[in-house]
């Protein structure tokens, strides 16, 4: 080996020996050691992967996002990954797309798109940013996804497109959704944020739509930080979502630029009205951003990818444990419930305190949180509900009683998989305490 090689290797070396002094092995004191709802699982090689890629010095997305695009697309079994910077980029750039000026029949500034009121923000605001109309159905209580009961009376001559996330991993009902979307010939786009790993009736969820999304924040089911992701199977729209997260330009080399550009012709675009050529790096067929991922990012998510299977089987068997341990409450506690056609990557474990119950959620949460275990809203609850969305142009089917129902009692703990049975027993315990309290 070089100088060079020899440092390098003594240098990830001592990464791996700081790990293990630094982040290994941290004990959990019960009710001192907080029991988050979600967090990091990693171990040296994710250190030492990204500080390979800060030793290269390949800061913006290259080699490393490239293999991560790569390893994920065959995780997932599609044609085409675009990583992002983020999840809401990703809702973002996968609705932007359908939006194409390309796209003979994308979608327009007026169209009507179907969502759940019960959902996160960076769902619904790609949608009011790209001058869409949001449509606004119910969900249902114990899954969390939305009514498909209600897709036949929200569809009218402008409806375009169904949008929704599979709640906290939990995939919606995909026969039904599937047959309404089909019969009328719509875009489906589907958040897998949450839902990495779920499948429905065996199939990966976010491979049944014209594109999906996924988020790679350190709550989610894998981490690169920040980061996420869009996928299809087109290759035609993955090459509008690649133009829009790349400030908008039409070139498609990607991580590789060949002098000439992967085309053979990057000097000989014409531009209209103006006499000779132009570099086709700098041509704009889109209105776009630059969203990409950084090298550092995606050389933790490749080490994230190969722990991947051992996660999901983590969360499955928490999720497991968990609802055994909850079951006793259940009268004064709705615990989840999932379609038989369901195999749920659990991103977490969702209640909802019931209208009969002798307190209020933030009875609960508070007595939790005060006992060092974390606990979160189910996100927006009715997103209707919020200040930011009170006067936007939308439509709302019914009364939305289930999902003001999860805006005024539903919760979620962890399980995650950095939680080990002390720290479930330890929640079961705490949740005992306050039951006995009553």
């Amino acid at each position: 080996m070089s100088d060079a090689e020899t440092l390098r290797q003594s240098i990830l070396a001592q990464v791996a020996e700081y790990y293990q002094q630094t982040h290994h092995n941290r004990p959990f004191i019960p009710g001192e050691s907080k029991v988050h709802y979600a967090g990091r699982v990693y171990d040296a090689t994710e250190l030492q992967n990204m500080v390979g890629a800060v030793l290269d010095f390949w800061l913006t997305a290259g080699p490393e996002a490239a293999a991560f695009e790569k390893k994920l697309s065959r995780f997932l079994g599609v044609r085409e990954v675009i990583p992002v910077n983020s999840g809401s980029s990703a809702n973002l750039v996968a609705v932007t797309a359908l939006c194409s000026r390309q796209l003979r029949h994308g979608l327009r500034p007026g169209d009507e798109v179907i969502i759940p009121a019960a959902s996160f923000p960076t769902t619904v605001n790609p949608l009011i940013q790209n001058g869409l109309a949001p449509v606004f159905v119910d969900s249902c209580l114990g899954d969390y996804n939305l009514d498909p009961t209600q897709l036949e009376a929200a569809f009218s001559p402008r409806t375009r497109a169904v949008m929704f996330a599979h709640t906290l991993g939990n995939p919606a009902n995909m026969d039904a959704v599937m047959e309404f979307v089909q019969r009328h010939d719509l875009f489906l786009i589907e958040d897998t944020c949450d839902a990495l790993g779920s499948r429905w009736d065996g199939r990966l969820v976010g491979t049944f739509g014209h594109a999906a999304t996924l988020s790679f924040y350190p709550a989610h089911h894998i981490t690169l930080g920040e980061g996420g992701a869009v996928y299809t199977h087109s290759r035609r729209l993955a090459k509008i979502a690649r133009a829009v997260r790349d400030w908008g330009r039409d070139c498609w080399c990607g991580y590789d630029n060949p002098v000439n550009g992967k085309c053979g012709i990057r000097f000989e675009r014409e531009v209209p009205g103006m006499p000779g050529f132009y570099d086709h790096r700098y041509y704009y067929t889109e209105i776009g951003y630059n969203l990409k991922l950084t090298d550092p990012q995606a050389a933790m998510g490749l080490a994230q990818l190969d722990k991947l299977p051992a996660f999901i089987a983590r969360r499955k068997r928490n999720f497991a444990y968990l609802y055994e341990g909850l079951k006793p409450f259940q009268e004064f506690l709705l615990l989840p419930t999932w379609h038989a056609k369901a195999d749920p990557s659990w991103f977490a474990f969702p209640l909802w305190v019931r209208d009969s119950a002798p307190f209020q959620r933030h009875h609960l949460t508070r007595f939790l949180e005060q006992h060092k275990v974390e606990t979160r809203p189910l996100f927006a609850g009715n997103i209707l509900k919020q200040p930011a969305y009170q006067d936007i142009t939308c439509r709302v089917i019914g009364d939305l009683p289930a999902a003001d129902q999860i805006l005024r009692g539903a919760l979620f703990v962890g399980v995650f998989p950095g939680l080990d049975t002390p720290q479930l027993d330890y929640m079961i315990e705490t949740f005992t305490k306050f039951f006995q309290q009553l």
